[in-house]
């Protein structure tokens, strides 16, 4: 059987086309706040990124089955010299709206990649104390989990598609609170003005928290990766984006734009909300 991806350009802060509980995991990474590389001056104010932030919790607690896992890839960020305590405000703003706080993973960049100019800089200009900024290679990776989940409610034939590698597990390290991935290239050519999260994560986690013909939804979709990722291990996806110009790329990315990468069996739809919603 095939496998169905839904996208819809909209708002997050509603998700009115997805019924109550019929989502079995959340992969997402929300548009960094304002973002001088990015997303600069996006949100008016740290309150408003904030609130996006509550409304995404709420909807996404409604929408997702009772004991199933939201993975929110999100990180502090510094604007204007300004640190915005980005991380503990979001574990409170989903555990406000239901969740539970389940565990917090670092996903390590490569040494040799670096985001913004060298913070560490100031201090070879001025080695003296005080002048101490550190070059930041990290970002959090925290899962939330609604409820408990029933172990029992999966069938032993889904359970066994579903199997994990246990070499690929031990081997890349995913018991460990610490991954090494590598992060997707600025100018990569399908995630132009994004910053898009490598394909490995969603894939790690759409393995270690979903089965086969389970549905995964990113409400941040961006270029599309959670969908690709998603499609390729024989999940249903749902995507939410705000911008439709990235229509063709998520499109493209998912393979649809060539049917014929993929399972022909498997669908594609694209929904537009009206400007009012």
């Amino acid at each position: 059987m095939g496998t169905n991806h839904k996208l819809i350009i909209g708002n997050s802060m509603s998700m009115g086309e997805i019924p109550d509980n019929s989502v079995h995991l959340i992969v997402t990474s929300p548009p960094y706040f304002n973002a001088p590389f990015d997303y600069k001056d996006l949100f008016n104010s740290y309150g408003q990124f904030l609130g996006v932030l509550k409304k995404v919790a709420k909807e996404s607690f409604r929408v997702l089955s009772e004991g199933r896992i939201f993975v929110l890839n999100i990180d502090d960020m510094l604007v204007n010299g300004e640190k915005f305590p980005i991380v503990a405000d979001a574990i409170k703003i989903f555990m406000e709206a239901g969740f539970g706080y389940r565990d917090r993973i670092i996903w390590k960049k490569p040494d040799g990649y670096l985001r913004i100019s060298r913070r560490s800089g100031v201090l070879l200009k001025n080695p003296y104390p005080m002048y101490f900024y550190p070059d930041n290679l990290l970002e959090s990776i925290i899962i939330f989990q609604k409820g408990k989940f029933d172990y029992k409610s999966v069938t032993k034939d889904v359970r066994e598609k579903s199997k994990l590698n246990i070499t690929e597990f031990q081997q890349n390290k995913w018991y460990m609170t610490l991954w090494d991935m590598n992060n997707v290239m600025p100018g990569s050519p399908l995630e132009k003005d994004i910053a898009a999260f490598p394909e490995e994560l969603p894939y790690r986690a759409i393995k270690l928290f979903s089965y086969v013909g389970e549905t995964v939804l990113d409400p941040f979709c961006g270029s599309g990766t959670t969908m690709k990722i998603a499609r390729q291990l024989g999940r249903n996806s749902l995507g939410i984006e705000i911008k439709k110009e990235l229509v063709t790329t998520i499109t493209t990315k998912t393979g649809f734009a060539e049917q014929k990468r993929l399972n022909n069996e498997d669908s594609f739809e694209v929904i537009i909300r009206k400007r009012s919603d």
